[in-house]
Protein backbone atom coordinates (compact mmCIF):
# COMPACT_ATOMS: atom_id res chain seq x y z
CA UNK A 1 0.00 0.00 0.00
CA UNK A 2 1.52 3.46 -1.24
CA UNK A 3 1.10 5.93 1.56
CA UNK A 4 -0.05 9.39 1.62
CA UNK A 5 2.59 11.79 0.36
CA UNK A 6 2.37 14.17 2.94
CA UNK A 7 2.36 12.83 6.41
CA UNK A 8 2.19 14.95 9.91
CA UNK A 9 3.95 12.59 12.40
CA UNK A 10 3.67 12.18 15.93
CA UNK A 11 3.09 14.92 18.61
CA UNK A 12 6.41 15.58 20.07
CA UNK A 13 6.96 15.67 23.98
CA UNK A 14 7.12 19.57 23.75
CA UNK A 15 3.79 19.90 21.53
CA UNK A 16 3.12 20.20 17.19
CA UNK A 17 3.67 17.75 14.91
CA UNK A 18 6.54 17.74 12.24
CA UNK A 19 5.15 17.34 9.12
CA UNK A 20 6.84 15.57 5.66
CA UNK A 21 6.11 16.00 1.86
CA UNK A 22 7.12 12.78 -0.83
CA UNK A 23 7.95 13.50 -3.90
CA UNK A 24 9.82 11.49 -6.26
CA UNK A 25 10.69 8.69 -3.41
CA UNK A 26 12.05 11.90 -1.29
CA UNK A 27 10.72 12.87 1.89
CA UNK A 28 11.09 17.01 2.45
CA UNK A 29 10.73 18.45 6.17
CA UNK A 30 7.88 21.16 5.76
CA UNK A 31 8.06 22.22 9.37
CA UNK A 32 6.03 21.89 12.94
CA UNK A 33 2.51 22.28 12.84
CA UNK A 34 0.83 23.69 15.96
CA UNK A 35 -2.72 23.34 14.33
CA UNK A 36 -4.32 22.45 10.90
CA UNK A 37 -3.81 26.75 10.07
CA UNK A 38 -0.17 25.73 10.28
CA UNK A 39 -0.19 22.56 8.43
CA UNK A 40 -2.73 24.38 5.72
CA UNK A 41 0.08 27.27 5.42
CA UNK A 42 2.59 25.09 4.60
CA UNK A 43 0.66 23.58 2.02
CA UNK A 44 -0.17 26.62 0.39
CA UNK A 45 3.55 27.75 -0.16
CA UNK A 46 3.71 24.39 -2.41
CA UNK A 47 0.91 25.62 -4.37
CA UNK A 48 -1.15 22.59 -3.63
CA UNK A 49 -4.81 23.52 -4.67
CA UNK A 50 -7.51 23.70 -1.90
CA UNK A 51 -5.28 23.15 0.92
CA UNK A 52 -7.81 24.06 3.54
CA UNK A 53 -10.37 20.94 1.74
CA UNK A 54 -7.03 18.72 1.66
CA UNK A 55 -6.58 19.58 5.69
CA UNK A 56 -10.13 19.44 7.36
CA UNK A 57 -11.92 17.67 4.43
CA UNK A 58 -9.45 14.41 5.87
CA UNK A 59 -8.14 14.04 2.33
CA UNK A 60 -6.13 10.24 2.10
CA UNK A 61 -3.37 12.78 0.90
CA UNK A 62 -2.56 13.38 4.42
CA UNK A 63 -1.65 10.52 6.59
CA UNK A 64 -1.54 10.81 10.40
CA UNK A 65 0.72 8.89 12.29
CA UNK A 66 0.78 8.10 16.05
CA UNK A 67 -2.48 9.80 17.30
CA UNK A 68 -5.85 11.36 15.82
CA UNK A 69 -6.25 13.46 13.48
CA UNK A 70 -6.24 18.20 14.03
CA UNK A 71 -4.67 16.93 17.55
CA UNK A 72 -1.24 18.67 18.01
CA UNK A 73 -0.74 18.71 21.63
CA UNK A 74 -0.19 15.33 23.84
CA UNK A 75 -3.99 14.92 26.04
CA UNK A 76 -3.09 16.03 29.52
CA UNK A 77 -2.45 12.92 32.43
CA UNK A 78 -5.00 12.78 35.01
CA UNK A 79 -3.81 14.46 38.16
CA UNK A 80 -2.62 11.42 40.47
CA UNK A 81 -5.08 10.85 43.47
Amino acid sequence: MERAPVTVHRISASGGRRVTIRVNGVDTVLGVAYTDRDLIKFLRRLEVPDPEELVLGDSPGIGWQGGHPHVYEQPEAPPDV
